[in-house]
């Protein structure tokens, strides 16, 4: 007959260097475990420091802090009966490493430190750990005498081994584990083990959990048993977001299914592996008529639906634990910033749905944000209406379209809205200039020159930022409330990768939440949001053409289009994006390969202008990159400069070497004219 065993695994909204705030999570979690029965609970990796300390790993504080939260864990009635196993950072032999603690009754089992370490895009676990290489093997671990005390042991195992119950086997495996090609589950479970856990910090990006899911599916399907996967959840202090889906799956199928995105805070020929014996059972003697779960069918999100939720997700973590009243979005009528407040709607929207299913947590941080003590959000709008200001700042150049079209999406979502005129402040700021050197400079419209024309356009934008400051500090005050506003920024991805954006305008903020996201996946979220949320404004935003409105407007139309600034298409800017960065391609290499991919649109000639083009717009424009406000992690193609993609700001923007690879090719291609072009590669 079978065993029956419970066995619980977790998300939770864990911030870095909270180490109050994680450690009651970390008991809800346990007491909730234990609520339902389990005899196991898995929490996320690193939980008890929360993963995104980066720096703060080198800080001996950060490991003492770590062993007082352990303390308090191992003391805590809530832990006993049932085996725990926490993520903390550990120093064995002066070496640190990320490592799971495992106990039960203030005993330690083991402490099983990481095998494979992330160190790609925003992982750079090889910074501050070390792999623990010694497979299949453990040492004496010293514990400290806060930990000694409580457990009455001096030593304990640290290393690679497994925990043999009275009733099962069981082993860990920590995030990366489970993506490497010889995952540590494979050889346990030719050696006996039949539970398998993961403790993971793995971040959201779009699409994404339809990999972790087959790969967990698949560790179960090849050896049986069952595999735990916990994750952390929340804003952890910067870009990323941990999106939670702490998930359970048993010979191929998933039993158990933990929320994406959500406002909670808790939710062979193989050598032998060491094992502790635990004198302990998971299953219980009296289980015959104990219910068993059945598989059940993952529920993926649409892209529109994941943006809909994990920035908006994202944005709730950073307002409640920044402490403001608020956000300010300067609010241009085009599809960025409308994009934007959607978020913000969409985040609304989340809170009064957890307001109205009970969430005592929310509705206080609701509360305490918006600065009444009997507040509850009636809806969307009205809270909204609390915490959002959108600004539309007109100059001489503005459309009346774009005013009308800000004004009636502010409507619809029911932000505090304000129209204004920046003329004035551009005058003064210009009047200074002649005043200095008695130049006045002129629009290209006017007979300027294309540096006046550009040096105009950036006063413009300029003096936007310098106002979204100034009303988000004052805005409050002026009206009788009590603190500031977080400025967002409106920037995509595909506009950041070009630089099409001016140094310390709008696009500099506190945070963007748009900021890793393609135009073409906003304007798809746009018009779900559209359908969704009955916002027909949108309509409207979605079918003008996007346009910075910089330039001087003729005959009262707009004249300038952002994708003749830019000399290529949003779509195109995706592909060279995902090529760039994704791919690992330099020029020569993207031309080869959109040479075969654009064979039946454009000629070898137009294919390398463009990737020239491409080239040279974005390394003129790199340095811009240095200063991008935070923005939420959304693609992998994001030139983010602070952690994600390392590469210098002052280039060669010519690329001698590389054009003239290509300009090579080209002029060999059309000598070789009329031969087809499907062998090239």
């Amino acid at each position: 007959m079978g065993r029956k065993v419970t066995v619980a695994t977790c998300a939770l909204n864990q911030w870095a260097l909270d180490f109050e705030g994680n450690l009651q999570r970390i008991l809800k979690s346990i007491k909730i475990a234990k609520n339902r029965g389990a005899r196991y609970r898995l929490g996320p990796e690193l939980e008890i420091c929360g993963y995104g300390c980066w720096d703060h790993y080198y800080e001996s504080d950060t490991l003492l802090h770590s062993f007082q939260v352990l303390a308090a864990l191992l003391e805590s009635p809530v832990t006993q009966n049932i085996i725990c196993d926490v993520g903390m950072p550990v120093m064995h032999r002066n070496v640190r490493y990320n490592c799971r603690v495992i106990f039960l009754n203030r005993k330690i089992l083991l402490i099983r430190p990481k095998m494979a370490l992330a160190n790609e895009a925003n992982y750079h676990e090889l910074r501050w750990f070390t792999p623990w290489s010694r497979s299949r093997h453990t040492e004496e671990y010293f514990l400290p005498r806060m930990i000694r005390d409580l457990t009455r042991q001096e030593t304990v195992p640290f290393g690679d081994a497994v925990l043999a119950t009275w009733d099962t086997c069981i082993g860990s495996e920590i995030c990366e584990e489970l993506w490497t090609p010889h995952s540590p589950h494979i050889d346990m479970g030719l050696d006996g083990v039949e539970i398998v856990t993961n403790a993971s910090s793995s971040h959201h990006v779009l699409r994404k959990a339809n990999t972790r899911v087959d790969l967990v599916t698949m560790a179960t399907t090849k050896n049986g048993g069952i595999y735990l996967l916990a994750n952390q959840k929340g804003c952890d202090g910067d870009r990323l977001y941990y999106d939670g889906c702490a998930m359970i799956a048993m010979n191929g199928s998933i039993f158990a299914q933990g929320s994406q995105f959500s406002l909670d805070d808790v939710a062979s020929r193989a050598s032998p592996y060491p094992r502790v014996k635990v004198d302990f059972a998971l299953s219980c003697h009296e289980d015959l008529l104990a219910p068993v779960s059945e598989p059940i069918e993952w529920k993926y999100h649409s892209p529109e639906e994941e943006i809909s939720l994990g920035p908006a997700c994202w944005l709730w973590d950073f307002l409640r634990r920044s402490q403001q009243a608020g956000f300010l979005l300067p609010l241009s009528g085009g599809v960025d910033s409308a994009a934007t407040a959607c978020l913000v709607y969409c985040m609304c929207r989340q809170v009064c749905e957890a307001v109205r299913s009970g969430n005592q947590e929310v509705l206080a941080d609701v509360r305490t944000i918006v600065n009444q003590s009997s507040y509850t959000p009636q809806d969307p709008r009205d809270l909204c209406g609390h915490i959002l200001t959108t600004c539309y700042m007109a100059s001489e150049n503005s459309s009346q379209e774009t005013c009308s079209r800000a004004r009636e999406l502010a409507q619809q979502i029911g932000s505090h809205h304000i129209s204004l005129s920046i003329d004035p402040a551009v005058k003064a700021v210009m009047g200074i200039f002649s005043l200095v050197t008695g130049k006045s400079p002129l629009f290209a419209a006017h007979g300027g020159s294309s540096r006046e024309n550009l040096a105009l356009q950036n006063v413009q934008a300029r003096i936007r930022m310098v106002l979204a400051y100034l009303f988000a500090q004052l805005n409050l005050w002026s009206r009788g409330v009590r603190g500031g506003l977080l400025v967002l920024g409106s920037a995509n991805v595909d506009e950041s990768l070009l630089g099409y954006l001016t140094k310390y305008d709008c696009s500099s903020a506190d945070i963007n939440p748009i900021g890793g996201i393609s135009k073409t996946d906003l304007r798809a979220f746009v018009h779900f949001c559209t359908e969704r949320f009955q916002l027909p404004a949108l309509q409207s935003i979605l079918s003008a053409l996007p346009t910075a409105e910089l330039e001087p407007l003729a005959d009262g139309q707009v004249s300038q289009t952002d994708e003749e600034d830019m000399g290529m298409t949003y779509a195109e800017l995706s592909v060279y994006g995902r090529l760039r960065k994704v791919a690992k391609m330099g020029p020569y290499s993207m031309f080869c390969k959109l040479l075969s991919t654009w064979r039946h649109l454009w000629t070898p000639r137009q294919v390398a202008d463009k990737v020239k083009r491409f080239f040279s717009k974005y390394s003129m424009n790199r340095h811009k990159m240095t200063t991008l406000t935070p923005a939420y992690h959304a693609e992998n193609y994001s030139p983010d400069d602070n952690r994600f993609d390392l590469r210098p700001f002052l280039y060669n923007t010519g690329w001698p070497w590389q054009f003239r690879c290509i300009e090579n090719q080209v002029l060999q291609l059309e000598r070789a004219e009329p031969q087809s072009l499907d062998g090239v590669d």
